[in-house]
């Protein structure tokens, strides 16, 4: 009852929209309506610097635009998530970009000459929500479309593509699970967790474990649901500052009212560790350890709109897993909704929605101190709280380069300026 009442809530506001924005990532209605984007006529742009604030039409600090490509040149009418791929043998690069009717691919190794690849089409129907991950040289993808399951795509199929675009089919399709949320990938370990699945399943849309060692063999290893729905997580074989998970596998899952800590290593047995909260709670959304594992930075949804804040994103101090504390919040410069946020390095990558995205130094995280060094805004029509602009970004290609996937606009790649 509860997921068709919501699906009503999407169709009642994706059909009222004054813009046909797509639906916000968790299913409630837009309450605010922004002005169509003014396109390019050139669905393909190459090198724009940025320079006076600006790279064309679109504001910047301190990044260039190399490239891009709009949803119709993708075959598409919205996009959702990214992610990047490099074939280690040849150092081509490509990007996977989510669609509502599918995944794209484009080879982003030369950017005065981006190449859509081709598209792998939704495996049931059309959703706006799609998600990539990676493991080795494939790709897997999920969807909150029903019966969708996790498709799997072997990558090196894109190094002999000849005729473009091209029409791809899954390799193989997990069906251990139907419509997922998110797709998260411990590389480490193998392990593919879908979450956000059918609140009514096994694991109340939880998280399934899928074992996917063997690519082409997904294999269902049990799941956990005992802390309710799983929006979002990450999943890390811990090597961190608390020595009594030392070799574990961590599970931190953003649940919509709380951030739960989970031992995974034992698959028929997983453990809680421990659960929190925070002030003025809207919606958790989505969160990244950083790179030491001492702090991880969360994202809610939903709390600008409800508390009416500028972007907040919040710090979590896990040295002590069973106890983690609130260190300090950050808030943006924007009235923006943040989304996806991902870290290299001493730099945090955060999809901002309408204020594109911005690029954080966390240094000084220790310190308590995050300051924006850059951001590219995808959406130059404003920087509402609305659910429009940047949906994720992938900053993880060894030639630096980022790429962005605006549900509006399209996917665009952008760099560091020199």
């Amino acid at each position: 009852m509860k997921r068709t009442l919501l699906l009503i809530l999407f169709i009642i506001s994706f059909a009222c929209s004054k813009n046909d924005d797509p639906a916000p990532d968790f299913n409630v209605i837009n309450p605010v309506d922004d002005p169509p984007v003014e396109e390019p006529v050139d669905p393909v742009t190459s090198f724009v610097p940025c320079e006076n604030g600006m790279a064309g039409v679109f504001p910047c600090e301190g990044y260039d635009l190399l490239g891009r490509l709009d949803l119709s040149a993708l075959g598409a009418t919205a996009g959702n998530d990214i992610w990047g791929w490099t074939d280690t043998a040849t150092s081509r690069e490509f990007a996977l970009v989510g669609l509502n009717n599918g995944t794209a691919f484009v080879e982003i190794t030369d950017t005065e000459n981006l190449v859509y690849l081709g598209k792998l089409p939704t495996a049931t129907t059309s959703s706006s929500w799609r998600d990539i991950k990676v493991y080795g040289d494939y790709a897997f993808i999920g969807a909150e479309a029903g019966g969708h399951g996790m498709q799997v795509f072997d990558l090196r199929n894109l190094l002999s593509v000849t005729n473009t675009p091209a029409t791809f089919t899954a390799d193989t399709r997990y069906t251990g699970f139907g419509n997922s949320h998110n797709i998260v990938i411990n590389e480490a370990t193998g392990y593919a967790y879908g979450v956000g699945t059918d609140r009514g399943d096994a694991y109340n849309g939880g998280v399934h474990f899928v074992n996917i060692q063997d690519p082409l063999n997904p294999t269902a290893e049990g799941g956990y649901g005992d802390s309710g729905y799983t929006h979002d997580a990450q999943v890390v074989l811990y090597n961190g500052p608390d020595a009594d998970y030392t070799g574990r596998e961590i599970f931190i899952g953003a649940n919509e009212n709380a951030m739960v800590v989970v031992d995974v290593t034992d698959k028929q047995n997983p453990a809680s560790i421990s659960t929190i909260s925070y002030s003025n709670l809207g919606y958790t959304h989505q969160g990244w350890f950083t790179e030491d594992q001492r702090y991880f930075i969360l994202g809610d949804e939903l709390d600008e709109i409800n508390f009416g804040f500028n972007s907040r994103t919040l710090v979590f101090d896990l040295v002590d897993l069973d106890a983690p504390a609130l260190m300090t919040t950050y808030t943006g410069s924007t009235s923006a909704i943040d989304h996806n946020g991902y870290v290299k390095g001493n730099t945090y990558y955060l999809a901002n929605y309408t204020a594109g995205v911005r690029i954080l130094d966390i240094t000084d995280l220790p310190g308590g101190t995050i300051s924006e060094v850059g951001y590219f805004d995808t959406f130059p029509s404003s920087n509402n709280a609305s659910f429009s602009g940047v949906w994720s970004v992938y900053p993880y290609f060894e030639s630096g380069k980022i790429v962005l996937n605006d549900i509006n606009s399209g996917f665009f790649v952008i760099a560091p300026s020199n």
